[in-house]
This record gives C-alpha cells, structure tokens and sequence, in this order.
C-alpha cells in the first residue's frame, strides 16, 4: 500500500530538534520559524515535557476513568486559570477540525438554527465551515455538511448586522487572526460590535483560536486584544506541542447532557500529559510574555526593509506580503539558509516560531533574511 498523495514535501528528512532549531539526517541545522504550523509552542524536545510524557506512558499503559478523568480535570483547572476562563468548561478531543465542528455542532443544538457565518479567507480546518483560501482550485468550500455557510467580508459589521438580524443562523465563527488567509487581524472595534449584535440576536459566537491561541499573539488568546469574551472557544495546535489534543471551550450558557458530545480519543492520558506541560513550560518560562516582546522586536525591524509590501501579525504570529510570489524566497530561506518559513497564497511568507524563540535567534533570522532579499 502506499500512501495517499495530498501533501507535497521537501527533500529534507529532519531527524531531531531542540528549541526553535532542527537537523536533519546529513546533520545541517536549520531555524524552525514556523513550527509545523503553530504546532510547537514551547519548543522542540522541550526536557519537562519529554519528561512528563514519558512518565506518564510508563504508568499507564491502560484506561482507566478515574485516572483519566483526574488527568482531564487538572488539565482543565490549569487551562482555566491561564486563560482567564476559570467559570467555562472544555471538552476535549483529538485536532482543530474536530474542534470546530464539535463548536458548531453545539451552536446547532442550542439555537435550533442550521446556517453559520465565516469570512472571507477564513479557514476553519477540513470542517463544515472550510472556505478555499488558496490559490489552488482543486481546493473548494464548503464541504459537505447539514450547516449551510455564509462567507462575509471581514470588520464590516453592517452587513454582518443585516444578516444576523434575521435570525436564521446559529453561529459566528472567527479566526483570533486569521491564519492560512494571510495573517489577517480583526479590528478591534469589528469584534466588539460583533459581540454586541451576536448577543442581540441570541447567535453563538465562535472564536477559533486554533492557531492564533495558546498565547501566540503575545495574549493567551488573540481575541482578549478586543476584551471580549465569546461563547465558544476552540483550541489545537500549540496545546500539545506536537502530540494529538484539541480542545473546546464553553460558556457557562450552555448545559451539558449525556451523549450531547461524543469523542473515542479525545482527553486521553498521554494527551493531558502532553497539555499539562506545555502549560507549566509557558507558565515557568514566561512565555507569552516572550512572544509578545520579541515579535513586536521582528515586526519593528521587518517592516525597515523596503522589499516587503506589509508587515502583519501579532506576537509570533506575524505575516509578510510582497508584491511577487514568495515561491523563490521561501526556497532560498530554506536551502540556502536553512530557515523553515510558512506560506498563505503565492504572495504571503508566513512566521511561526516555537514561543520560545529568543532576540538573538530572532536577529538571526533577521540576518539570513536580508542576505535572501
């Protein structure tokens, strides 16, 4: 059997890591400014939580709900605290994806509607509320599902206002900051107003903070920019560092009932041991206090290089656009530099680093960028 070929792949075969730096088999290092998406909070390899990883694998090789379900409520007390939603609930499950549509299946429930709104260049995973973001039109949106999905123009509250109005739709979903389309940013007045009319027309409103979360942005959440609380939070990526966890937190608005929400993986030992590090590492490092400092640092210093068209984004999640395709640059960046970089559509370079990054590795960065521009 072979396998299914969807994602296409570097000729780079990376054998270890350790914090924001990687190698691979032939022993050439490379700068991780991207970290598999957002995957990797507190950095590759990360001692405590190998440590606490592992312990817990040779504990347990079995379930058993009570430790399980300790495991869980230590997991969700810590994420509360952090968070600053001690009075919400999390469920968890496995991915973004699953997130999302577990979000989207409560919002349904609770509101008996069936339509949801998104925006423009949104990306909520391979879910029911998915958009084609990219420039690939084998890539299509929506996908198959009961929840019929409206994609409006982002921090036009007007026209979200016309259409909430009506009182059809079940849920608002969005992005802290939109990621795959581009490191876009909400304004700040769009998502109080959008707060405000969700509230009014007793809609859900849904922040997918899959990537923008786990204190990226330099807050642990990107929308607490905007000192808004939402109904429902959606969580992956970051939470776990690398191993498989997502999370969805809820408004105390909702009741929970037996069989509401189902999930086969979802909340497992090893996974809430995985979570529960990657807590403690931020917490003991001081870490989205570091995203916050040395992101502002490398948005100052991207934006004095004339090549780049717009410098976007907040703490570690920032995105470059360009005028040209980035295809050139980001090859150079990786082979000739050794740099990972993201990418949004053919004109966007996308950066993502481990929250652990320092100044010195970012002025690092900054160096082997300039030589490729």
């Amino acid at each position: 059997m072979k396998l299914f070929d969807v994602y296409p792949l570097f000729d780079i075969n990376i054998v270890k890591g350790s914090g924001c730096r990687t190698y691979d088999d032939k022993g050439v290092e490379y700068l991780d400014l991207y970290g598999g998406h957002a995957v990797i909070s507190i950095g590759h390899s990360h001692p405590h939580y190998v440590e606490k990883l592992t312990s817990q694998a040779r504990e347990l090789v079995f379930y058993s709900n009570s430790v399980v379900n300790k495991l869980q409520l230590t997991l969700a007390e810590r994420l509360g605290k952090i968070s600053g939603y001690e009075d919400y609930s999390l469920f968890l499950i496995n991915s973004g994806a699953e997130a999302n549509e577990n979000a989207l299946k409560l919002a349904s429930f609770y509101t008996g509607r069936k339509k949801v709104v998104s925006f423009q260049k949104a990306f909520h995973g391979r879910t029911s509320a998915a958009v084609r973001v990219t420039d690939n039109p084998s890539i299509i949106a929506p996908l198959n599902s009961d929840l019929e999905v409206d994609y409006l123009p982002l921090n036009d509250i007007e026209i979200v206002r016309s259409v909430l109005e009506k009182r059809d739709v079940c849920a608002v979903i969005i992005e802290g900051i939109q990621g795959v389309g581009g490191v876009r940013i909400p304004d700040k007045s769009f998502l109080q107003q959008l707060r405000e009319v969700c509230t009014e027309t007793e809609t859900v409103l849904i922040l997918d903070e899959i990537q923008s979360g786990y204190g990226r942005s330099g807050k642990f959440f990107a929308h607490q920019y905007a000192e808004i609380r939402p109904d429902i939070i959606t969580v992956a990526k970051g939470m776990g560092n690398g191993f498989p966890i997502g999370g969805v937190i809820i408004s105390p608005m909702f009741k929970p009932i037996y069989g509401m929400l189902g999930t086969t993986f979802g909340g497992n030992h090893l996974a809430c041991a995985a979570a529960t590090a990657v807590l403690e590492v931020m917490e003991n490092e001081n870490l989205v206090e570091n995203a916050e400092k040395v992101g502002a640092y490398l948005r100052q210093e991207l934006r004095k290089m004339p090549q780049i068209k717009e410098v976007r984004g907040l703490g570690l999640m920032i995105g470059l656009e360009f005028e040209q395709s980035v295809k050139e640059l980001r090859r150079k960046l990786l082979f000739e530099q050794h740099v990972f970089t993201g990418v949004s559509g053919t004109n966007v370079i996308r950066i993502l680093p481990p929250l652990c990054l320092s100044m010195q590795e970012a002025d690092d960065f900054l160096t082997r960028f300039k030589k490729c521009l």
